[in-house]
């Protein structure tokens, strides 16, 4: 039987749309929080490192100085224990319910945040757990999203001691969130401040010592000392995101794609689906291989733009699930010329920051929302 010969597939030499998170960025990011507080740092890591690579964020973190990690799961922080990370980790959000076996086994701390969860928790500990499972205990402090609300917090504390009294778990923690931290504005905060207080308050006067109290995420670090307690917690603030729009911070990524097509096309030539874009000139599109499928939102206005070799070129067309086109005008540049989706502010290249309002959400969404298409990489 004759057999057809196949040849391998020929190397195009573009290097494909990657994601470099920048470590040296993160380090930046907490040594500017560290002047700014003098509480413990934790640096939340959940939705892998906010898109920036959970590990490689963790490391750098805590090579800064930072004294926590924080995630969303103890399936989460197992992977940060097997990376080599031995700093404490806290997990709060507990998606597939806590695993108590696995927390003590990784001396990972869970948060608790009803008198149920509880309940479920020192079961599992009474027949799994080798160990007593640390815990925190989570106060709705104003968020009505999570947290076991005041007129209950009688409740849980009580069973708190007695799960502690059995050895089945040790209370180290109590938290809670601020609702309103983005204002930049202590008046604001105070009542969730005045809450706290009131939940560590409450923790003491059940007999279970005086555990670490957090309530802070990134906003209220940067602009409201009254609100740090003993620990704080910075997830997007690692990676260059301020919600309070008060403090620039340093972003720790950069977003490059290829030029994969070049035409010259004349003067009212359709753009994309729909032909949504006419050209007004005769000009030069350019197609790099990122579309909403990558995480480019597809509502981005006619603003948008990339840098290629000093100079931001506008996107133009609708953004489609693989592919944006951008306008180069009388420029031509070929197939492989490397393109700037975004990266640290400075110059022609667009930040996240650029990007979040082009498309009307906020910066976390950019850099949560890219694909698994795109490659990541380490600066």
């Amino acid at each position: 039987m004759n057999r057809v010969q196949v040849a391998p597939p020929r190397r195009s030499g573009f290097r494909p749309p990657t994601l470099q998170t920048l470590s040296e960025a993160v380090a930046a990011n907490v040594a500017e929080i560290k002047a700014r507080t003098r509480s413990t740092i934790m640096a939340v890591v959940k939705a892998d490192g906010y898109g920036h690579g959970a590990v490689t964020v963790a490391k750098a973190a805590v090579a800064a100085g930072a004294g926590w990690l924080g995630t969303t799961s103890v399936a989460e922080a197992s992977a940060l224990r097997a990376a080599g990370l031995a700093v404490p980790i806290l997990t709060w959000l507990h998606p597939c319910g806590i695993d108590a076996e696995a927390a003590a086994a990784t001396r990972v701390d869970v948060a608790v945040g009803s008198v149920d969860e509880l309940g479920v928790l020192l079961a599992q500990a009474a027949s799994t757990a080798a160990s007593a499972v640390r815990v925190h205990l989570h106060m709705d402090t104003g968020m009505s999203r999570g947290g076991c609300p005041r007129g209950q917090w009688d409740e849980l504390t009580a069973l708190a001691r007695r799960g502690q009294q059995a050895r089945r778990i040790r209370v180290v923690g109590v938290m809670g969130h601020l609702p309103l931290a983005d204002r930049a504005d202590p008046a604001a905060n105070a009542p969730a401040v005045a809450g706290m207080r009131e939940a560590w308050q409450a923790v003491r006067a059940a007999g279970l010592g005086s555990p670490l109290a957090h309530l802070a995420a990134t906003s209220g670090t940067l602009t409201d000392r009254a609100t740090h307690f003993g620990m704080v917690r910075v997830g997007a603030g690692l990676v260059g995101i301020d919600p309070s729009e008060t403090v620039e911070l340093h972003g720790a990524s950069r977003l490059t794609a290829p030029i994969v097509h070049t035409a010259a096309v004349p003067a009212g030539t359709p753009v994309g689906y729909a032909g949504a874009y006419v050209t007004d000139r005769a000009t030069h599109l350019s197609v790099l291989p990122v579309g909403y499928a990558d995480g480019i939102p597809r509502e981005c206005s006619r603003q948008a733009g990339v840098e290629i070799r000093g100079r931001r070129f506008p996107v133009v067309g609708r953004v489609s699930m693989d592919q944006i086109v951008i306008d180069t005008g009388a420029e031509s540049f070929p197939a492989g010329t490397s393109a700037t989706v975004f990266g640290p502010g400075g110059g022609a290249t667009p930040t996240i920051h650029d990007w979040a309002r082009w498309a009307g959400t906020i910066p976390h969404t950019i850099v949560t929302g890219l694909g698994p298409r795109v490659k990541r990489s380490v600066a």
